[in-house]
């Protein structure tokens, strides 16, 4: 697969993200960052015994999505108490294991508190040649596609993520994009694809308001830290780096790290990537307050009350599945599993829907099908659109905290325990 990078960039309002040729699934949204399927047919029935092509267990924990390039798809896991952490790449046709990198040890992990989350949930990043896989403070590591070896390692960039890493890395022309939002620290680093070398890091610049009288924070590390994977959108030519975290809602200049505007908030630990239809980013705050937020990206420095264009609050508002955009339409799925539909323009509800069950993994959009998949294994798809319409519910043995990937007529479909491939027989 012949694939080009931020060259390729359209230029009209249509424009969602990153643009790849090709087909694939090259990092955690997809080949647009946005969750969107270009150029597929993917299948609409499946179970445990229909239209699954290969079906095979994953060693060990991981929530990271797959990455899909050619004949290869990749995923990262970590044993259960995050001592040890792990590279695995599968043969798209045959479901066979090709490769199985061990790449870093942690003698004392910090405890992840919560059931959530797991020490592989940051999804990789992959590209002609090369994949990136991260595990947040505990490493982040560049493979040889066709051979597997390990051709440059980081372990000196730090934070403390107090309930586990979960930000993804982004590709950006020659820049592997890391998000460290901790309860210590916060910053963004941008590193040498070829070579892992700091191109530039970026310190976020927050006026904490959870202190307490002896100036400490009033809760420890929930809010100050983040989850969230950045999105790279275009604004008139000019490439900004959309970055929600604690407290804030950034855009950066991709290749320098230099803040371009804000829009503050009271809410904190944000998970959700942005999407970017019709000139507007669509930002969810995070925890606390809830709110997803339509902001016009022209502005500089602190855009609070100048260039928010509308907002929704409420308990739909999702806070970890990331939302979809299509012809207009904004698709935001909660976390009990409500699907609610919003012009993108305005704000304005078209309907809202109980999916059913909880949901963690991030809905992928193809063409004008809509696939959710929940916690307890099924996956729901709905038709695109004004008028909702439940089109299949499909069920696997195992349920999904892994987001969907989609190569060619196929998708790939990571559950707690194991790796398939659906697909029409």
């Amino acid at each position: 697969m012949k694939m080009k990078r931020f060259g390729l960039i359209a230029c009209s309002v249509a424009f969602q993200g990153l643009v790849y040729a090709g087909e694939g699934w090259p990092m955690f949204r997809g080949q647009q960052g946005n969750g969107t399927v270009t150029d597929a047919d993917l299948p609409l029935l499946w179970s445990e015994t229909n239209n699954v092509r290969w079906k095979i267990a994953i060693p060990h924990l991981g929530w990271s999505t797959p990455v899909v390039q050619g004949n290869q798809a990749w995923v990262t896991s970590a044993t259960e108490k995050g001592q040890d952490y792990f590279a695995f790449c599968v043969d798209v046709k045959s479901g066979k294991i090709l490769f199985e990198k061990h790449l870093f040890h942690s003698d004392a992990p910090e405890p992840l508190g919560n059931a959530v989350n797991c020490y592989a949930s940051p999804s990789p990043a992959i590209e002609p040649g090369r994949v990136y896989v991260h595990f947040g403070s505990y490493g982040t590591a560049c493979l040889d596609t066709a051979t597997g070896e390990v051709l440059w390692k980081r372990e000196d960039l730090k934070c403390r993520h107090y309930r586990g890493p979960g930000s993804s890395v982004i590709l950006y022309r020659n820049l592997l994009i890391l998000t460290f939002d901790g309860v210590d620290v916060q910053y963004l680093v941008a590193l040498d694809t070829q070579t892992g070398k700091t191109v530039w890091k970026s310190d976020r610049k927050i006026e904490w308001k959870d202190l307490d009288e002896k100036g400490q924070p009033k809760r420890d590390g929930d809010m100050r830290k983040g989850f969230a994977t950045p999105l790279v959108i275009d604004v008139g030519g000019k490439a900004q780096l959309i970055s929600p975290a604690s407290s804030a809602l950034f855009a950066y200049e991709p290749d320098t790290g230099k803040e371009i505007w804000r829009v503050l908030n009271t809410a904190y630990t944000p998970a959700v990537t942005p999407v970017f239809d019709g000139g507007l980013v669509l930002a969810v705050t995070g925890h606390g307050a809830a709110e997803m937020l339509a902001v016009r990206p022209d502005g500089t420095n602190d855009v609070t009350d100048s260039h928010v264009v509308w907002r929704v609050a409420g308990k739909d508002v999702p806070l970890t599945p990331s939302p979809v955009v299509r012809d207009g339409l904004l698709y935001m799925l909660s976390d009990n599993g409500v699907m609610t539909c919003l012009e993108t323009g305005s704000g304005k509800t078209v309907w809202r829907e109980n999916i059913g069950g909880n949901c963690l993994a991030s809905p992928i959009i193809d063409g004008g099908r809509i696939y959710i998949c929940s916690v307890s294994g099924k996956t729901t798809v709905i038709r695109a659109g004004r008028i909702f319409e439940k089109l299949a519910e499909n069920h696997l043995a195992s349920g999904f905290m892994a987001s969907p990937a989609a190569a060619g007529d196929s998708l790939i479909l990571r559950t707690k325990t194991h790796l398939y491939c659906i697909g029409l027989k």
